[in-house]
């Protein structure tokens, strides 16, 4: 066993070394809280203009802490320290909280948040893309509550609109841009029951395909959904699980490809290869599919056949923004959660800054005079890091202390709950005598649960660009897309728009109004 003496001496060690020669002037602090000063002076004269484009990057799961961890472990890659590091989303001028509860849950779902923050309405656990009045898995409560997206508002404006994401495109993120469904899960009719298909309930893979059929960009995970049931993959040919799923006998990729008009150029696409070799000038309609289920996390990712995040999204710029009238694209990391769920901090927060990546690549092909982007997350989870760790430790390593209880060393990260729980010999295991360090490793958890849990407290929601400011203080997750269409000149509240504003900056005295309380459920 480790000595707790030694523990500490390396730890104390550890601090005074890792204190850069700069950082023990006074001057330096001042001088760099005088030129914050200087930058938060200059918010004062704010952008007004119109958002002609507007991106929202969705880390699913990516709470407060998880955004730390990530700035720390983003730093520690490039041979830093790492909490001294800035993550793209913290160069944004103005953060604001978001209050994440649905409608009937404390702790939320992905589901209910993304009705809320796609469609400015909160809405039940589980459910996408209706109101309240809709309660889970039950199909007929489904018909005229019915709440359309910041996506669709963006299409029917004459803007390009564009969906990417590394988990299935018909997840509960995205799907929550275009679907209507009593349950999340309804994937393909092979996971609805005979009740709701005897109804008339569609699945969401099939609304994907019907409810807006020109969708310009859909990129993710989730083929087998899109095909007939053991219809073999084009590339895991005999992996069973990887087969089609749909009960209907329906090939949705070659109806996707149907419904575009013959003078346009549609592209369906499974792999990195053909997405790298498109030329976005020749391609109108773009549906790249590069796993029968979620993609793989990026520390697994096959280079050749699967594309990372930030690959995506600037294939996705690069067609979206040929539009004169501009583009709306929502950007999921959607892995973030599931590596938190499985108790994988490394993979979580890996995909976090991946997702941080892909945010500096579509910040360096738009302008903050014409583009808001938003970064936020849909809900967080209870994972944290403490024990007094000194500057510069491995945000996986271990706390410089042993447990004061039970004499065992102990990481830094931990969860509140999930699969991480372990007893040997009736004690808590001791991690010195296992591999923390590796990818798949499940960081200890308090209590045992299969799957880690969500968190309930609010989440960070960062903005750069026209309009911006009004994403300012604690708000609920419901206001967001209605910042977003305001600043765009979309949706139903256009009251502040004029003729000469598409080219300009916006109406002042509308600014007043209750924003979070104008009408936008439109129905289509």
């Amino acid at each position: 066993m480790i000595s707790p003496f030694l523990v500490l001496a390396i730890g104390t060690c550890l601090t005074n070394s890792l204190v850069p020669e700069k950082e023990k002037d006074p001057k330096y602090w001042r001088d760099q809280a005088q030129e914050t000063l200087k930058y938060a002076l200059e918010l004062q004269k704010l952008n007004t203009n119109v958002a002609k484009n507007v991106i929202m990057f969705l880390g699913d799961g990516m709470g407060v802490s998880t955004v730390t961890a990530t700035r720390i472990l983003k730093g520690q890659l490039h041979h830093n320290p790492g909490e001294e590091t800035r993550l793209e989303m913290d160069k944004f001028p103005f953060v604001a909280l978001s209050k994440t509860y649905n409608t009937n849950a404390q702790v939320p779902d992905s589901a209910g948040t993304a009705t809320a923050y796609l469609c400015g309405v909160k809405a039940n656990e589980g459910t996408v893309g209706v109101s309240a009045a809709t309660e889970r898995s039950r199909c007929n409560t489904t018909q005229g509550n019915e709440v359309t997206s910041i996506l669709r508002w963006a299409k029917d404006a004459g803007k390009s609109v564009g969906i990417v994401t590394t988990t299935r495109v018909n997840h509960a993120t995205p799907s929550a841009a275009y679907a209507h469904s009593a349950d999340r899960d309804w994937y393909s009719d092979n996971e609805m029951p005979p009740e709701a298909l005897s109804q008339g309930c569609k699945d969401i893979a099939y609304q994907l395909v019907h409810n807006i059929r020109d969708i310009d960009v859909i990129m993710g995970g989730g083929r087998k959904y899109m095909y007939p049931k053991n219809k073999t993959d084009v590339e895991y040919e005999i992996d069973e699980k990887a087969r089609g799923t749909r009960l209907d006998g329906l090939d949705l990729v070659n109806i996707w490809k149907s419904f575009k008009p013959r003078h346009k150029h549609s592209h369906f696409i499974w792999n990195r290869t053909e997405l790298l070799t498109l030329d976005p000038h020749n391609v109108d309609y773009l549906l790249g599919l590069f796993e029968p289920g979620d993609m793989e996390y990026e520390l697994n990712r096959n280079n050749v056949t699967d594309p990372s995040l930030s690959e995506m999204v600037v294939v996705a710029i690069q067609i979206l923004r040929k539009n004169p009238k501009g583009f709306f694209l929502l950007v999921e990391g959607g892995r973030i959660d599931h590596g938190h769920h499985e108790g994988k901090a490394k993979q979580a927060l890996h995909e976090a800054v991946e997702m941080d990546r892909a945010i500096g690549q579509a910040g360096s092909m738009t302008s903050l005079e014409d583009t808001l982007t938003v970064v936020t997350a849909d809900h967080s989870h209870v994972f944290t890091f403490g024990g007094y760790t000194p500057r510069g430790n491995s945000i996986f390593g271990l706390a410089p202390m042993l447990s004061d209880t039970d004499k065992k060393p102990f990481t830094a990260i931990l969860y509140g709950n999930g699969p991480g729980y372990k007893v040997v010999g009736g004690e808590r295991e001791n991690v010195s005598m296992v591999d923390y360090a590796h990818n798949n490793y499940q960081a200890q958890s308090a209590v045992p649960l299969r799957h880690e849990t969500h968190g309930g407290e609010d989440v960070a929601v960062f903005s750069k660009g026209p309009m911006a400011h009004l994403l300012h203080g604690v708000h609920e997750q419901n206001y967001i897309p209605h910042v977003m269409a305001y600043a765009a000149c979309i949706g139903a509240n256009l009251d502040h728009c004029t003729p000469a504003s598409s080219a300009g900056s916006l109406a002042a005295g509308p600014l007043l109004l209750p924003l979070a309380l104008f009408p936008l459920s439109i129905l289509f």
